[in-house]
């Protein structure tokens, strides 16, 4: 009963896109009976029906529990290594030796049969965000198929890539990585056109010895370019020679984007503002001018990617840039948004989805250049290793910097924060997001502007939920 990932039309009059004969051969499977599915799922609550389950073995729970509940909600099939005590012996079902494995076979089969330009974003920074512009940015010219939310994983890829309208013009198939070795593998199922790296940062230190091994992990996805294939490289990012380096042995062409004057693509200027940026741009010999709607110089690195994407995949640029301007960032990756506060409202920067020094360092640029009051709600920032103390410490500066008026902490790692603080700039510090809540409710008047910011694992959204309905928090005794 796992997470679902981006998945093909569900009902109606939809053409199937996987039949039995097909996901056999795909996973070297036996299927008992004919079947067609219009798509393919691993999570049975959230499964359409007419779609394939896939009964994935979990850190946690074995997806063949819930293969009955799937085929009750109208799974065309599940693919499973062994029938379920549960399920009836004339089910429709897919046996193979290894589910993990047949659903990378699906994938495999997935791309293999498209004709799509398939593009392959990962980054230490900006992944998600840079996936979802360019799926909006491609949308203008043609179909796009792109992974939903930031499922990059083992499962996330070969799933997106299963669910593939074989017609779709363009696939944009986001890859990230805890260890050595894991994007190597899943960019050789996506097979991209367009390989780009958004920007290496210390994230993952824990599972690293230094930032060169996170750019030798990144440039991994460089192994699975087409040929002819174009990498796509952030010039001023941490080890952007290393990554060069790398891509000379599988890319045709070489692009990167940056600030600096070597930059194929250059930002020549920026202005940041409270609700946007705007820019300059010199690309292909011509200079684009366009106002980004999301705060930040980060946002508009972004950007450049997507305009370098575009112009090597022969789109028109004034039309991309068009579609660009118009992005703005979805919930816990830098929306902004007023919620009614007393007899005003207040601002809420909802950036709870994930944190990493570098990306930390940008939310705060952003709130420092916000009007009011400037209050920081910070959690830890995970798998930093022995580096986390010292890099928690470390955000007291661009918080000074911002002129951030209060900023409240949660976690142990935040703890070495907060314990940094001047006094007068101290919120309060709570053992986690739950505890934190009702503090910083407390403090809040009309008029402030809110940042919220943490890993995944820190929780921070119940800091969002909070603030969202404040009449529901109470302050703990």
């Amino acid at each position: 009963m796992m997470a679902d990932v981006a998945r093909g039309p569900a009902n109606g009059n939809v053409a199937p896109l996987w039949q039995a004969v097909d996901a056999a051969a795909a996973t070297s499977g036996r299927s008992r009976r004919d079947w067609k599915a219009t798509g393919v799922a691993i999570d049975s609550r959230t499964l359409q029906p007419g779609e394939l389950f896939v009964a994935l073995d979990g850190p946690n729970r074995d997806g063949h529990a819930f293969v009955q509940d799937a085929l009750a909600r109208g799974a065309a099939a599940a693919v499973v290594t062994r029938r379920p005590d549960d399920v009836d012996e004339d089910a429709p079902l897919l046996i193979v030796d290894d589910t993990q494995a047949a659903l990378e076979g699906l994938g495999r089969f997935g791309r293999n049969r498209s004709s799509a330009k398939v593009i392959a974003v990962t980054g230490s920074v900006g992944k998600t965000s840079t996936k979802e512009m360019l799926r909006q940015v491609l949308l203008g010219f043609a179909t796009c198929h792109a992974s939903r939310a930031s499922y990059n994983n083992h499962w996330g890829v070969p799933l997106t890539l299963a669910n593939l309208p074989p017609e779709t013009a363009f696939a944009v198939s986001e890859i990230g990585m805890n260890h050595a070795g894991e994007i190597s593998a899943l960019t050789r199922i996506a097979r991209p056109h367009i390989a780009l790296i958004t920007a290496v940062a210390p994230a993952h230190l824990a599972f690293f010895k230094d930032t060169a091994g996170i750019a030798d992990a990144k440039a991994e996805i460089f192994e699975g370019l087409e040929p002819g294939g174009i990498a796509v490289i952030n010039a001023e990012t941490l080890h952007s020679d290393r990554l060069r380096q790398a891509a000379q042995r599988y890319a045709a062409e070489i692009v990167t984007f940056g600030a600096s004057t070597d930059a194929d693509i250059r930002l020549d200027h920026l202005t940041s503002e409270a609700d946007g940026s705007r820019v300059e741009i010199a690309i292909a010999g011509r200079k684009l001018r366009l106002h980004l709607a999301a705060p930040g110089r980060h946002w508009a690195m972004n950007g450049l990617a997507v305009l370098a994407t575009a112009y090597h995949l022969g789109l028109d640029l004034d039309r991309a840039a068009e579609r660009l301007a118009g992005i703005r960032p979805v919930a816990g990756r830098g929306a902004m948004r007023e919620i009614a506060w007393g007899t005003g409202t207040i601002r809420l920067l909802d950036e709870s989805y994930n944190a990493n020094p570098a990306s930390m360092a940008a939310a705060i640029d952003v709130l420092g250049r916000q009007p009011g009051r400037k209050i920081a709600v910070l959690g830890d920032m995970l798998e930093l290793g022995d580096t986390g103390p010292s890099l928690h410490a470390g955000l007291a500066q661009p918080l000074a910097e911002a002129a951030v008026d209060l900023v409240f902490t949660s976690g142990p790692s935040m703890r070495h924060l907060h314990d940094v603080l001047p006094e007068a700039q101290k919120g309060a510090w709570a053992e986690d997001s739950r505890r934190l809540a009702p503090e910083v409710a407390l403090a809040l008047a009309a008029g402030d502007v809110v940042l919220v910011k943490g890993s995944l694992g820190s929780a921070m959204r119940h800091v969002i939920e909070a603030l969202e309905a404040p009449s529901t928090v109470t302050a703990e005794g």
